[in-house]
């Protein structure tokens, strides 16, 4: 069975994204990381993911990027609320963290190379979105064509590097109901990049509108909610 290196925040997209990776027939090996994100939830909702959905492997790699700083997830700076869909559009975000997404495909693409695969799965997505330029085909495709020219196998022609993003030209509601036919709990998924001390999702950051927005879309109820007993 091929293997392939799936990227797991623990948010909605990721699940769905190692959902897809074992639909398609290959061995999944999840990788997190811990980045001194604010929302360090999310690695207890990856490992419920990893387990539920049945990855070979699931390693959190630690890289402290507040040492960077520049975000709201990694910096001393408040994270938006309650912003309409024109203006969570409208730019790009200060929850944004410099470079997240070149730094955490390297890392999958290392750890690809030492399982012999060049297959690694991402969860971008370039419709309902905040704004993130990391998040579009022109820097996958990018990233892919680097990849191919840095690493030894790609070099020596014995293995391609792929990025498989199936997500990234649908809407949050096309994601949640391909996870729902997939059988993704979602209620083990964590969104929320300002969680309350009881894990609670604030429900007006970007993160979790944007969520409610595809639930809504779906016409489904977001399964979190019921799980801490109440939207906010």
């Amino acid at each position: 069975m091929t293997r392939a290196v799936v990227l797991l925040s623990g948010g909605l997209d990721s699940a769905t994204t190692l959902a897809v990776a074992r639909a398609d027939g290959v061995e999944p090996y999840a990788l997190s990381l811990r980045y001194g994100q604010r929302h360090a939830l999310e690695l207890r909702a990856a490992a419920r993911v990893a387990a539920t959905l049945g990855a070979a492997e699931h390693r959190v790699m630690d890289l402290d990027l507040r040492c960077i700083g520049g975000s709201a997830l990694t910096a001393d700076i408040a994270v938006p609320k309650g912003r309409d869909p024109a203006q969570i559009a409208d730019g790009i975000p200060v929850t944004y963290v410099p470079a997240r997404n070149t730094i955490f495909l390297s890392l999958a693409l290392a750890w690809a190379e030492t399982l012999g695969t060049g297959l690694i799965y991402v969860g971008v997505n370039a419709l309902d979105y905040s704004g993130y330029p990391d998040c579009r085909p022109e820097f996958i495709a990018a990233f892919a064509a680097m990849a191919n020219l840095a690493t030894a196998a790609g070099v020596s022609g014995g293995q391609r590097v792929e990025i498989c993003t199936p997500l990234i030209a649908l809407s949050k509601a096309e994601i949640i109901r391909l996870g729902t036919r997939l059988g993704v709990d979602y209620g083990l998924t964590s969104s929320c990049y300002d969680p309350g001390p009881d894990d609670r999702p604030c429900g007006q950051c970007d993160s979790c509108l944007l969520r409610a927005k595809g639930f809504a879309e779906a016409g489904l109820a977001d399964p979190l909610l019921a799980r801490h007993g109440a939207a906010r």
